[in-house]
């Protein structure tokens, strides 16, 4: 049968992530009903393990504490010292936490504590190039809703562990009006007078043609996102806008383009692909009895 599982002991918060909800379901999937019947044929009850949670690559670290609620959830009594911190930049090799405990609950926790850090630490790791190429253009990396579902807060986490600003953090902190609102509503016109009678104070308005950029503004527009534009068509749009508002380009963005895209003179620069499409970190578990 399937062990049953702690409160979390863990003080790591994030508003709007019940950790102990996350880890209870996390477990659940991959107990189902009989559990981990592998560790409950092969480790006796009272076997204990102590191991190492290191990194294989150079990364930037995410989700340490909540490996730690994983392994707490099936042993309270488990002894963790953490060696790294999240947002630490560590090189190869680099040992993360030490875990001393019961040897079938730390395997039975094992590949949901990994599989988070690994995932996390991934995107933290993509976003901290994408910064460091930023360095010295006065422009700001911003995330997207390009999120696995029901992972979104966690994954933005990641990306300001990484060194990025978040963008909205879902439909409702403000209104992205893009070309299909603006199909439906007749006009860029259109579409931000509703939002204004609508008392949103956040307005941001999609263009992808400079043509474009007044009609916004005049409506209205507090936010200004510059849609797939090469540089040289981006730097005539902020010498258009002249700070009236804030810039963003969006759209492709890679890690070899970011930097002339930056250097146009944009605000912000939102980049997909740091939750869409980051690869897992490299890091792995190894115990040994004791």
């Amino acid at each position: 049968m399937a062990p049953t599982l702690t409160a979390t002991t863990a003080s790591w918060r994030l508003p709007g992530v019940d950790l102990a909800a996350f880890v209870q379901a996390t477990l659940a999937e991959d107990l189902g009903a009989q559990g981990d019947i592998t560790s409950a044929a092969v480790i006796p009850a009272d076997a204990r393990f102590v191991g190492v949670m290191d990194s294989r690559d150079a990364i930037v670290v995410a989700g340490l504490p909540i490996a730690e609620a994983f392994f707490r959830a099936l042993d309270p009594d488990v002894r963790i010292e953490r060696l790294a911190a999240d947002g630490d930049r560590v090189a190869p090799g680099t040992d993360l936490l030490r875990i001393e405990g019961n040897a079938r609950a730390l395997l039975t926790a094992e590949r949901s504590a990994l599989n988070t850090v690994q995932h996390l630490s991934g995107i933290a790791t993509m976003t901290r190039a994408y910064v460091d190429k930023l360095m010295g253009t006065g422009a700001t990396l911003l995330d997207t809703r390009k999120t696995i579902p029901g992972l979104r807060l966690l994954e933005k986490y990641a990306t300001r562990m990484g060194g990025a600003t978040n963008h909205r953090m879902g439909l409702w902190d403000a209104a992205m009006i893009k070309d299909n609102h603006v199909a439906v509503a007749g006009s860029v016109e259109e579409a931000v007078r509703r939002a204004r009678a609508a008392g949103i104070a956040r307005i941001i308005v999609e263009v992808d043609r400079v043509d474009q950029i007044e009609p916004a503004l005049a409506a209205g527009a507090t936010h200004l996102l510059l849609d797939n534009m090469a540089p040289p068509v981006l730097r005539g749009a902020v010498t258009l806008i002249g700070g009236r508002v804030p810039t963003e380009a969006s759209g492709g963005v890679r890690l070899d383009t970011i930097r002339a895209i930056a250097e146009t003179g944009v605000t912000y620069v939102s980049v997909g692909r740091l939750t869409q499409s980051a690869p897992a970190a490299d890091i792995g578990l190894d115990f040994v009895a004791i």
